[in-house]
């Protein structure tokens, strides 16, 4: 893993068949970011913009690749993009046992399972 890059980009329409098939539900997140490396997909991040904030709705990143950092460099190019779109916030409603992940990342747990970073 060392010494290659992730490359992060937003999910196209012709991604879908690929998205769906990652993620094992058949069905892509209507938008958001994917993340390859070496050519192969690795990660996917579901957003939706909601006012001045922009949701995510589910990180998935695959399971041998998990505490490589690849999370965190998608949840960066996130925080990116909040700023770019001039949002104020990213939020994740339910953490579904990633409540660490989220907090390292600079999220702080607002009420309930909902997680909260504002971005700069």
């Amino acid at each position: 893993m060392k010494g290659l890059r992730l490359y992060v980009r937003p999910i196209e329409a012709t991604d879908h068949d690929a998205v769906g098939a990652f993620l094992g539900t058949g069905t892509p997140p209507a938008w958001g970011l994917l993340g390859k490396l070496l050519g192969d997909l690795v990660a996917v991040v579901a957003l939706e913009i909601t006012g001045d904030t922009l949701r995510v709705q589910d990180i998935f990143v695959a399971p041998a690749l998990r505490r490589k950092r690849i999370g965190r460099v998608m949840m960066r190019e996130v925080e990116q993009l909040a700023a770019k779109l001039e949002q104020r916030r990213i939020i994740v409603d339910d953490a579904r046992g990633a409540q660490e992940f989220f907090r390292r990342v600079g999220f702080e747990n607002s009420e309930g399972d909902r997680w909260v970073r504002v971005v700069a």
